[in-house]
């Protein structure tokens, strides 16, 4: 008798619980406030609208590269490192013959030629560079190291500014050849092919 009680108080005990953590409330952490949520909210768009003040050139950006250690990673000419390829060497920049969806970064399709946004990069570098120490360069500091890379990848000229007012400008080599990948519905692979 002792046992059929025991099971029926677990089972009774388990459909509580599972009725409770469908709650709408699981009385966990708290609503983030309003400027929470803006701190938060860091991404770029293609427009640039969410760029922040500050500027930068490639001269500066060249140096940053050597001073926030880049070339450790990547490379001292921005291939050749143990991370992603940054910067084309001569005679690379023809299209890979295998499918890429974004981001593809390699030798024969570097950010600078594949992004279709100048605003992709500045996003990339803001929140994700150095690593390790992500979220740490100045917004100067990112505008210059973006502006070397573009230079660098024929984008832009050495001496071009590049602000919140310029970067969206910048017209990259594949603004007009990407591709996003297939909208994917219930039900369905998320590759189809692979």
């Amino acid at each position: 008798m002792g046992f059929p009680r025991l099971l029926l108080v677990t089972a009774i005990l388990g459909i509580c619980q599972t009725g409770w953590t469908q709650s709408p409330t699981y009385r966990l952490g708290k609503t983030p406030t309003a400027e929470e949520i803006r701190a938060w909210d860091i991404a770029i768009s293609p427009t640039g609208k969410e760029l922040p003040p500050g500027q930068g050139t490639a001269k500066e950006g060249a140096a940053l590269y050597t001073r926030k250690g880049c070339a450790g990673c990547h490379g001292a000419t921005g291939s050749g490192g143990h991370a992603p390829t940054l910067i084309s060497r001569k005679g690379t920049q023809t299209p890979s013959s295998m499918p890429c969806l974004a981001p593809c970064v390699n030798d024969a399709n570097t950010m600078g030629a594949h992004s279709p946004f100048a605003t992709t990069i500045w996003d990339y570098i803001n929140r994700g560079m150095p690593l390790g120490k992500e979220g740490t360069l100045s917004p100067n500091e990112v505008y210059a190291l973006t502006a070397f890379l573009l230079y660098k990848n024929d984008v832009i000229k050495e001496d071009e500014v590049m602000d919140a007012q310029s970067l969206p400008k910048v017209k990259m080599p594949n603004r007009d050849g990407f591709a996003l990948p297939p909208a994917w519905e219930h039900g369905m692979p998320r590759l189809q092919g692979y």
